[in-house]
Formats: structure tokens, C-alpha cells, sequence
């Protein structure tokens, strides 16, 4: 991965952070709804619903979100999720956020790094779509030429809405907020949440704020914090060096229960030639197959030891066809059954 790379196709899909999710789960509830139902008919494990770190279709989380909202006739989803998202979700990244000495820092760091959290989303300033020179657009959104999801847009320009809001407080001046859709819920709604008032059916989601906004000082970060989350973000964000097993390995165990385990996708999330990646592998007395062996190993155990999920869900979340082939791969493991060592 390469920090020119702002997003990563992936089948045809990019892929976001299941902390994407975070507060679905309490909102449906709050709503009356079975979250683990919708996730289920969007092909989302039910697992993403409560960890931050498995990598998950983009379209599939924007697919849940409609899904919830017109089950629940409720048109302001993803408006109602955001109250319950913090910078916490972003990892690394919102340790530099939060530490950074201004907001064209902010902005600077979030558009070179949101990739690692959600592969599509960009958050760029941009001229005033309306001539102002005393203003700028602060742009959120998908690749250019893909439609704008609306719950999952609603939620992301929201999330983006309350980060500026509570790091610059009361100097944060938004004068409208613009959406590339008519939204299905009251306008007057958008405009009561975001205080400012609200343009429909523009060329792109985005913020209006003062030119001078993101000048301004932030309080309370540290300055050392703040260099090494971004030297912790690059070397994340680095091309393949020479200890690209470890990388494999990590990105196997995302891979685990969302999409396919095969190395043509693990090596399109790694940017790099499948063939160059099983070569790189076996400079390093490795194989891809090794890898996925161990951790299908190590994540066996842990569901069969840890909790009380049903053999033949311990089985897909592994990435195996059938509950009959994690028996074959326990007796190749221990010796054992998996009832054996959930027993044990």
C-alpha cells in the first residue's frame, strides 16, 4: 500500500473498517429492530457488528444502513448512529487528530490516512462551490463517478461534523452543509442536527466553513504524540519491505469471515502481484498456505476455547466450507475433535 493509493478495489468492492458499524447494533435496538438479522441479509458477519478491525465490503455496510432504515422507517439512520461514534473508531489516525496542532493538520493527516480506515472515503478542502474566496468546501465522500450511498454519506459527513465540533468548539462556524441527494428524511431535520442550513441535490457531500478555520490553533494535543501516530500511520501506509510476513498475516486474519482468504485479495490489499508476493513469501522460508493454515489454527482455538458459537459458524468465519472440513483440520492440528477441545 502506497500513500498515492487512496483507495483499493477488491472484487470490484473497496473495503472500510467494521468500526464503520460502531453504534448500529444500540440504534436498531433503540428502534426495536434485530441488527444481527440485517447484517445477516447483507452478507455482513455478525461479528462486525461489535469489532472494529475485521475489513468489511463498503458496500455491504452501505447496504445494511438502507436496509435498517427503510425496515425501521427511519429515514435519519445515520444521522441517529453518528451521536453514538467517536474518533476513537479511527485507530492510529485519531490519535493524530487529536493531537494535532491545528485543523489543516487534521485535514492534512485525515486525507493522506482515511484510506486506512475506509479504502473509497476522501475528506479534501476544495474551493467554495458557490465563488466565495472567504470560504471553502470541506469535500467527504466516495470516489468520484460512484454514487453517494445516503445513510452511510448522512453518517460519514456527520461523524466528520462532530470531530470538527468538538476539537475547535466554539469557533467552528458552519455556514450550510451541501448533499448530493434529496434526502428521505424532513430537511428541517438535517439542518435542526448540523445547525446550519442545508442544499440538496449539489455535485458532492461537503462542509461550508470559514477560509479561515482550519488556521486556527487546537489546545491541549502533544506535539511529540502527534509525529509518532504519523510515523506510526506511514509505516502502516509503507509499500512491501522486506518482513512482508507479518503483513500477510495480519491481513489474513481481517480477511477471516468477510471475504475470501485467497492470496489474489490479500495481495490487491498489500498492492503488490500475487506472484510477487508468493516469491517474497518464500524468501522468507514461508508460503501464503502456511500463513492461512496458522492463522485458521490460532482463530480456531480461540473460538472453540472462548466462546459458545455453533461449530458449523466457527467453521465460515474461518473461511472453511463446511463444519466437517474444521473437523479434518482439528484431527490435522491436535490430534482431536473440535468438540474435544471446546470440552477440553
Amino acid at each position: 500500500m502506497t500513500l498515492r493509493d487512496n483507495y483499493l478495489i477488491l472484487d470490484d468492492m473497496t473495503v472500510i473498517r467494521s468500526a464503520g458499524l460502531r453504534g448500529f447494533r444500540a440504534t436498531v435496538a433503540e428502534l426495536g429492530g434485530d441488527a444481527e438479522q440485517f447484517a445477516a441479509a447483507c452478507g455482513l458477519p455478525i461479528t462486525a457488528l461489535d469489532t472494529d478491525d475485521l475489513l468489511i465490503p463498503d458496500q455491504a455496510l452501505a447496504a445494511v444502513l438502507e436496509l435498517a432504515a427503510k425496515r425501521l422507517d427511519c429515514p435519519d439512520l445515520g444521522l441517529r448512529i453518528s451521536r453514538r461514534q467517536d474518533l476513537d473508531m479511527l485507530g492510529p489516525l485519531a490519535l493524530a487528530i487529536r493531537n494535532s496542532p491545528s485543523l489543516t493538520h487534521v485535514l492534512e493527516c485525515s486525507a493522506r490516512y482515511l484510506f486506512l480506515h475506509a479504502r473509497a472515503l476522501t475528506l479534501t478542502p476544495e474551493p467554495d462551490p458557490y465563488g466565495d474566496r472567504g470560504v471553502i468546501a470541506l469535500h467527504y465522500g466516495v470516489q468520484p463517478g460512484v454514487p453517494s450511498p445516503i445513510q452511510a454519506t448522512d453518517l460519514g459527513l456527520a461523524f466528520v461534523h462532530h470531530t470538527i465540533q468538538r476539537l475547535a468548539g466554539d469557533r467552528y462556524r458552519l455556514l450550510s452543509v451541501e448533499l448530493p441527494y434529496q434526502p428521505p428524511a424532513p430537511i428541517e431535520r438535517y439542518a435542526e442536527f448540523f445547525g446550519a442550513p442545508v442544499h440538496m441535490n449539489r455535485p458532492y457531500a461537503a462542509l461550508r466553513v470559514p477560509r479561515n478555520l482550519p488556521t486556527l490553533p487546537l489546545s491541549g494535543g502533544d506535539e511529540n504524540l502527534h509525529r509518532l501516530a504519523m510515523a506510526f500511520l506511514a509505516e502502516q501506509a509503507g509499500g512491501m519491505d522486506a518482513s512482508v510476513a507479518p503483513k500477510v498475516r495480519a491481513t489474513v486474519q481481517q480477511l477471516l469471515g468477510t471475504i475470501a482468504p485467497e492470496i489474489a485479495n490479500v495481495a490487491r490489499l498489500l498492492t503488490v502481484h500475487p506472484r510477487t508476493l508468493q516469491r517474497r513469501l518464500a524468501a522468507e522460508g514461508t508460503t501464503f498456505a502456511a500463513i492461512l493454515d496458522d492463522v485458521r489454527r490460532d482463530e480456531a482455538h480461540r473460538y472453540l476455547t472462548t466462546t459458545d458459537m455453533p461449530m458449523s459458524q466457527v467453521a465460515s468465519v474461518l473461511g472453511l466450507t463446511e463444519q466437517a472440513t474444521l473437523t479434518r483440520c482439528c484431527r490435522r492440528w491436535w490430534g482431536t475433535t473440535p468438540t474435544a477441545i471446546r470440552r477440553g
